[in-house]
Formats: structure tokens, C-alpha cells, sequence
């Protein structure tokens, strides 16, 4: 009996340990067992859990194939999983990524590169500002003002910064992107980001959204001029793009094309936009920008016009110079000593830079026609002039598919259909104006009656028509109809997008239509 006892006073820990060794032979046979038991129960479980699991991820796999197929059907759920990757019925917003981009027509905007600290001890490079003010009495509709908004205008005299110093590597920026490094080829600066979808972006703005990335030294650029430069406008094609025109070992010639706006008033008055037609130039830097050989942009001056429904003037001069190359900031002499910048009659250090042996280039004319097709994709179809379009869709026994505005054909509301439009058509870009000498001309009685039946099928701002080479017009519409037409409306019947020819955006599928059913009302004359 005194054995059973424990005899452990009170308030004490018990040794476990002791009665380990105290308990019987029995008993820890026992325990051992339940140990093996219990981790071979683990063990056994473990694969068993990842079974159930298993099972249960693929039923309900099995259930989102099943109502995807009930939703889909068999077409529509193999172009889903064609855009799962992973293949777990969900789309991702990477795995909706290409979709996006094709209902959008633009890719997202880029991730904005940091702000590169420069070398305080690289070349500088010094920019001029010039500009003669707008000529007022060029101006057809506003040259008197309204409600006071040309005040901005009238006292926009000069540019607000004559000249500003630059790091040569701040031009990083016009070089071009990996496996973009072919003569001719083509990228944007700044992307644009408008299309069918965003339409345009507000008036009723004063000040700039706050520059990033590559738009950072655009910014500034423009800034020379008038301190509130909007490196994006309003309305598409927006951003700025760049092709390589000539090529050294070391050098590259860049031409640039930039569609900026300016805002030239400030609260109280109304806002007042002003918005050249586009700024262009060249700059020619070395491949890892340390050395910037020349730089001039400009405004051209060589499209006076006023014949829109918009007010158009005339600027004489805008633009910016460097009135020679970058320069080292600090100079050392043969023994790595930093030297004066001035000589010994206090005048500057003269520099001789070795001449650029280009070894392929193009024209200047080639390589701004390739930084108008990236701006502007329809001009990837050729235009011809009117007469000519209807002298070879005549001869050819073609159609004629025109499009009729105001102002020059950049400035022109259109669809890139160079891919996917019929090819049954001659195609004119035609400003009203054009026309207006054509029903004018005595001489050419034809001509004449066919811009007349042109004429009459025109509404403001651009117009869209298919004709018979005889001139009658047997389908049109008005760009303003056409963008009803591309706009997505839940409550419109019928399906948005078209999978006819590939996977379409509105517009796209819309101006084929467009094209496709003026070919239909014309078979009956064709056929006659």
C-alpha cells in the first residue's frame, strides 16, 4: 500500500520523468504503441487530405466546364479557354490583357521609368527659343474675340523662356527602344491613349497634369515657349513618335513628330486652346546619349489655311535650336587636371568634333511620310487626288470610296481599313474646299458634276461615301453616325464585336460593313 502512495508534498511539481522510470514494462510497450499508431495515422492522412482535395478542385472544375458550356456553348467556351493559359476556367486580368488591348485599340500605358540621376560632369547642351506671335488677322472667325478668352493670345508675345541648358543625357528619350534599331523604324515617345472608347478629353482644363517619364523632358521642351504646354491633347492622334532616318557606328539621325497643345489663359477667363497643327524636327545624338550633335524643332509654317469650321491662324515661327553641340561641363587637360572653360583671352575653348559618315540613311521626306502612317494608320491605303480616282476606277471597273471633310486629310476622323476593307475601291482624300474648285471648273463639265454630287451628300465634319465611277453616290455617312454606330451600348441588340475575319473592334467591323454594303447597292449598276 505505502508503494501506491504518492508521496510528493504538496505545492511541488511532480517528476513525470521519475514515474517514467517507475512505470511498469507493460506500459511503456503501451505508449510506444500509440506512438507508431498515431504517425503511421498521420502519414496515412496526409495523402488522403490531398486526394479529397484534389477530388473536390476537380468537381468543381468539371461544374465550371459544364455551365461554361451551358453559357458558351462549345465555340464560345474553346475561344475562352484559348485565352485561359492556366487553365482553371477564371480569367485573369493578364489573361485578359490581349483583349483589352483589342477592344481598346492601345495598349496600357507604360510603366513610367525613373528619374535617371545625371552625371553633373556629363555635357550640356543649350536650346534657343524662338517665335514670332500669331498673326490675328489670319484668323477668319474669333480675330475680334469672344468673351474675352484671347487675351492669353494677344499677350503671348515671346517665349516665356529664351534659352534653357540641358544634360545631354536628358535626350534619352528620343532614342529608340530594344529591337527598334533598323533604319526606318518607327516607335512612340509618348503613346497615345485615346480611341473610340475614351473619345476626348475635357476643355474645361487650365492647368497641365503633372509630367512622367518621357513626357518629362517634352514638358520642359515646350515649356520654352508658354508655361502651360499639355504634352497630350485633347483629341486623337495624341503623343509623340519617332523614326530613325540615318545611321553611323556611333550616331543615330532621329526625326520626331509631336502633337502638343498649349492653354493660354487662366481662371478667371474661359479656357483658350492652342494647338499647332504638330511640332517636328531631328536630333542627332550619339547611341548612349552622351553627345548631342544638333536638335531643332519646330512648327511648320508651310500650311496657311482657314477654310475649316474651326478658326485657324497663322504662325510665322515656333521653334527651338541648339546652336551647336553638347559640351563637356568640366574639362580636364592630358594629365587629368580640371582646366578653365575660357582660354587665355577669356574667350570660350573652341571644340572640333569629327564629321558623321552616315552608312544607310533615308530622305527626310520618307522618314516623316513613316511617322504619319504610325500617327495616322489610314494612310497606310493610298489617296489619290479626285480626277485621278475616278479616271483609274473607271478604267479599272472599280468603285470609288471617298471621304469628304474640311481641312487637310491628318486632321481627318478615320479607320485604319488597309488590313481588312474590300479592295474593289479607288479611294480620294478630298477637302470640302477641293471640291468647291472642282464644281467651279468650266473646263471640265464631268469634273464638275461629279464634285457636285459630292457636294450634296456632305455633312459637317467628314463624310464617308462609296460612288460609282460615273460619280453617283449609292452609300454614305456621316462620321458622327459612324461613331453612334462603334459605340458599345449594353441596351443595343446584336452582338458588338465581330469574329467574322478574326477577332474586330467596333470601328473596324463597322467600317467594313460600311464598305461591304455600299458594294451591295452598287452590284445592280455594275451588273447592268
Amino acid at each position: 500500500m505505502a508503494a501506491d502512495v504518492d508521496k510528493t508534498p504538496a505545492g511541488e511539481p511532480r517528476d513525470d520523468h521519475h514515474n517514467e522510470d517507475c512505470a511498469t514494462p507493460s506500459s511503456r510497450r503501451a505508449r510506444s504503441r500509440f506512438k507508431q499508431l498515431s504517425s503511421l495515422f498521420l502519414i496515412a492522412a496526409v495523402p488522403f487530405i490531398g486526394f479529397c482535395i484534389k477530388y473536390y478542385q476537380d468537381v468543381q472544375l468539371v461544374k465550371r466546364h459544364e455551365a461554361g458550356l451551358k453559357a458558351l456553348g462549345a465555340d464560345g467556351l474553346f475561344f475562352f479557354s484559348s485565352l485561359d493559359t492556366d487553365h482553371d476556367l477564371y480569367l485573369s486580368p493578364e489573361e485578359f490583357k490581349p483583349i483589352a488591348e483589342k477592344l481598346t485599340g492601345v495598349a496600357p500605358p507604360p510603366e513610367f521609368e525613373e528619374e535617371i540621376p545625371h552625371d553633373p560632369n556629363g555635357e550640356t547642351l543649350t536650346l534657343y527659343a524662338k517665335m514670332q506671335p500669331l498673326l490675328l488677322e489670319s484668323m477668319t472667325k474669333s480675330k475680334d474675340g469672344f468673351l474675352g478668352s484671347l487675351s492669353g493670345l494677344r499677350s503671348w508675345k515671346r517665349p516665356s523662356v529664351p534659352s534653357s541648358t540641358f544634360y545631354a543625357s536628358q535626350f534619352k528619350v528620343f532614342l529608340p527602344p530594344s529591337g527598334k534599331s533598323a533604319l526606318g523604324d518607327t516607335w512612340w515617345i509618348i503613346p497615345s491613349e485615346l480611341n473610340i472608347f475614351t473619345g476626348y478629353l475635357p476643355n474645361n482644363r487650365y492647368h497641365p497634369p503633372t509630367p512622367r517619364g518621357k513626357e518629362v523632358l517634352i514638358h520642359s521642351l515646350l515649356s520654352m515657349f508658354h508655361p502651360r504646354p499639355f504634352v497630350k491633347t485633347r483629341f486623337a492622334s495624341q503623343g509623340a513618335v519617332a523614326c530613325i532616318r540615318a545611321a553611323s557606328d556611333f550616331y543615330y539621325d532621329i526625326v520626331f513628330r509631336i502633337h502638343a497643345e498649349f492653354q493660354l489663359n487662366d481662371v478667371p477667363d474661359f479656357p483658350f486652346w492652342f494647338t499647332p497643327g504638330q511640332f517636328t524636327g531631328n536630333i542627332i545624338l550619339s547611341k548612349d546619349a552622351s553627345h548631342v550633335r544638333e536638335f531643332h524643332l519646330y512648327v511648320p509654317n508651310d500650311n496657311e489655311s482657314s477654310n475649316m469650321e474651326v478658326d485657324i491662324g497663322y504662325l510665322p515661327q515656333m521653334e527651338l535650336r541648339a546652336e551647336g553641340p553638347s559640351t563637356p561641363s568640366v574639362i580636364y587637360d592630358e594629365q587629368g587636371n580640371k582646366i578653365d572653360s575660357r582660354g587665355e583671352g577669356g574667350e570660350p575653348i573652341q571644340f572640333v568634333f569629327e564629321e558623321i559618315v552616315w552608312s544607310e540613311e533615308l530622305s527626310r521626306e520618307e522618314a516623316s511620310r513613316r511617322l504619319e502612317v504610325t500617327m495616322y494608320p489610314f494612310k497606310k491605303v493610298p489617296y489619290l487626288p479626285f480626277n485621278e480616282a475616278f479616271s483609274r476606277a473607271d478604267a479599272e471597273k472599280k468603285l470609288v470610296h471617298s471621304i469628304l471633310l474640311w481641312g487637310a486629310l491628318d486632321d481627318q476622323f478615320g479607320a485604319d481599313s488597309s488590313r481588312d476593307s474590300p479592295r474593289e475601291f479607288a479611294r480620294p482624300g478630298l477637302a470640302q474646299p477641293e471640291l468647291h474648285q472642282q464644281l467651279a471648273d468650266k473646263k471640265n463639265l464631268d469634273l464638275s458634276e461629279k464634285a457636285r454630287l459630292h457636294l450634296e451628300m456632305y455633312t459637317f465634319p467628314v463624310e464617308m461615301m462609296v460612288a460609282l465611277p460615273n460619280g453617283t453616290v449609292v452609300h454614305h455617312i456621316n462620321a458622327n453616325n459612324f461613331l453612334d454606330q462603334t459605340s458599345m451600348k449594353p441596351e443595343d441588340e446584336g452582338p458588338a464585336i465581330s469574329f467574322s475575319a478574326g477577332f474586330e473592334d467596333p470601328s473596324t467591323s463597322t467600317y467594313i460593313r460600311f464598305l461591304q454594303e455600299g458594294l451591295e447597292k452598287a452590284r445592280p449598276y455594275l451588273e447592268s
